[in-house]
């Protein structure tokens, strides 16, 4: 695969293979190669009754860092917030981190990891599902 130039986008399934019914991040990023910065958003899914199965952060950021001995993994790191809003009785909403870890080759497959709002995932298998 060819090393790709300027500004290109990606899409990432991460997903932990070991259990039914685990949280999957859906990831849409945008890549500024000369930079290594890193923009876009994310959605989780899981199998879980309405409205709570889907969470959508709209706007995460981060970086690319290379490791540059042997075979170059990729590092990279995304944050992002969004809004939670309390079940009834209760009433408001708060803001809730987000933050992914991957370690991939130049094709974007790997392994990461991923939190949200308490919750970590480990130990996750990252596969590029961009349609070229």
């Amino acid at each position: 695969m060819t090393e790709p130039v300027g500004y290109y986008q990606v899409k990432l399934l991460v997903q932990h293979g070991g259990f039914a019914g685990a949280p999957v991040l859906h990831l849409d990023l945008g890549v500024n190669a000369v930079t290594g910065q890193v923009a876009g958003s994310a959605q989780i899914t899981q199998a879980l009754p309405p409205p709570y199965g889907t969470t959508i952060i709209p706007h995460i950021t981060g970086a690319i860092l290379h490791t540059g001995f042997g075979h170059d993994t990729l590092l990279v790191h995304l944050t992002g917030q969004y809004v939670v809003s309390v079940p009834p009785p209760a009433i408001g909403s708060y803001l809730a981190h987000f933050s992914v870890a991957l370690a991939v080759t130049k094709d974007w497959n790997g392994k990461g990891s991923f939190e949200y709002n308490g919750h970590v995932i480990t130990d996750c298998t990252v596969k590029n599902v961009s349609k070229t």
